[in-house]
């Protein structure tokens, strides 16, 4: 196999209780940092891959709203 390294982007939107707006960002970009490999040993094996390292290289939350 061939070993790439790849860009991925995601967009969550999480639902979160605060005191402010400015602490709901802060909270949500501490505690959602990691990214699991979900992948099993079969699956990697079935479709011929394996994944080696999750890196988190950019971790900004860019908006939050008070919600009623």
């Amino acid at each position: 196999m061939k070993k790439y390294e790849v860009l991925l982007v995601r967009s969550y939107i999480v639902t979160i209780y605060a005191e402010h707006k400015d602490q709901a960002r802060k909270y949500t970009e501490f505690y959602l940092g990691d990214c699991p490999d979900l992948s099993k040993p079969k699956d990697q094996r079935d479709q011929q891959f394996k994944i080696e390292e999750i890196e988190m290289t950019f971790n900004e939350a860019f908006e939050s709203k008070e919600i009623i």
